[in-house]
């Protein structure tokens, strides 16, 4: 979405930034962060013998990572919507999302887009972050899951997508006019409609697509739960079912039947 031509305070909420607007974009930066730590331990653990604590904290991932993409791609749908409607109209996001921008654009209040392009950035990287979780539970269980495929269909889709996040990103941080990326043409397309067209259906299909392959995979991963689940269960030790040998014939030789 072009938000470069969004102005706080534009839909009629204040321009303030306040205490819930900092919590907010403080809650959503560490649940994602706090996504790719665990991520990074289950990597980290899928390289050494199996704990029942990873197969836990791999569904946690995963739901985390749905439960963020809901409260993305619904902020995609009501842009798209909202542009069905008003399609002359100026850029606009639902009043959640403002609140969460303006919490984030704290982080040079010089540069207004900015706090917008943080928040899409961090929503595409929890995303990014549940695909990667199913990847990470999988990795035991037999590489012909279909999960697993579909989950590194989206991994590789999703991936592009944040890469044209950081790309945005750190256009606007380094002072760019407006947004650099492959959804604003490289920032040949100017401020207006056109503009605020490209990117909102960009994005739009770009999240709508994820979407579908990330269904996909957690349909494959619910149908295929019990191998997944039976390849984290830890392997009994290696013992002895045998019973111990008498030691009375080391001590008193063979016995001998009487004749």
């Amino acid at each position: 979405m072009d938000h470069s031509t969004h102005k706080p305070g534009m839909d009629g909420m204040s321009a303030v930034v306040t205490g819930v607007d900092s919590a907010a974009a403080v809650v959503l930066v560490l649940w994602t962060v706090g996504m790719w730590l665990a991520v990074a331990v289950l990597a980290w653990g899928n390289r050494r013998s199996v704990r029942p604590w990873m197969y836990r904290t791999a569904v946690a991932v995963i739901a985390l990572g749905a439960i963020g993409q809901i409260g993305h791609f619904q902020e995609h749908i009501a842009q798209a919507a909202y542009w069905i409607a008003n399609p002359e109209a100026p850029a606009w996001m639902t009043p959640w999302g403002d609140s969460m921008a303006r919490g984030m654009g704290q982080i040079d209040s010089a540069k207004p887009s900015l706090g917008m392009e943080v928040l899409h950035l961090t929503g595409n990287f929890a995303f990014l972050a549940g695909l990667v979780g199913v990847m990470q539970v999988t990795h035991r269980a037999a590489r012909s899951l279909r999960a697993r495929k579909w989950a590194r269909m989206g991994v590789w889709m999703q991936g592009i997508h944040g890469l044209e996040h950081v790309v945005l990103t750190v256009s606007v941080a380094l002072g760019a006019s407006r947004a650099v990326g492959l959804s604003t043409w490289f920032g040949t397309i100017p401020p207006g409609t056109a503009l605020t067209t490209y990117r909102v259906w960009w994005h739009f299909v770009a999240n709508l697509s994820g979407s579908a392959v990330f269904a996909m995979a957690l349909f494959h991963l619910w149908r295929e739960r019990r191998a997944i689940a039976a390849a984290h269960v830890p392997a009994a030790p290696d013992r002895d079912e045998q019973a111990p040998k008498d030691r009375s014939e080391d001590l008193v030789g063979p016995r001998r039947s009487r004749p």
